[in-house]
């Protein structure tokens, strides 16, 4: 598969599973859900969906009911997703925003030094 298609699927997964996330849920907790980024496989049948989340939980339990969820959410994917076979979705909690956060806290508190 090329990459550029491959590119592009991951970007309407992002898209769509944003969408679903925040409108179409009923779980207070799935809104709080913000999707960063996804990586597709070259043959459309795995997705790795990264996102974080305002919640109160750790990101494990985030992503337990995420796993949970995964069900539904490939379910509506498979509605609006225009491909033959609608990829497996695997939820992985982004650290490079507080990663990046944490970054800025160490320059900012080196610059105050």
């Amino acid at each position: 598969m090329s990459k550029i298609k491959c590119e592009r699927v991951a970007s309407e997964i992002v898209r769509i599973v944003s969408t679903i996330l925040a409108q179409d849920s009923r779980d207070e907790l799935l809104k709080t859900v913000t999707i960063t980024g996804c990586t597709v496989s070259n043959d459309l049948s795995y997705a790795k969906v990264y996102f974080t989340s305002t919640s109160n939980l750790t990101n494990k339990e985030m992503e337990k009911e995420l796993k949970e969820a995964a069900g539904y959410i490939r379910h509506e994917l498979a509605e609006q997703l225009e491909v033959r076979h609608t990829p497996e979705l695997q939820f992985v909690y982004d650290v490079s925003i507080a990663y990046g956060n944490r970054i800025e806290e160490l320059i900012k508190e080196i610059n105050n030094k």
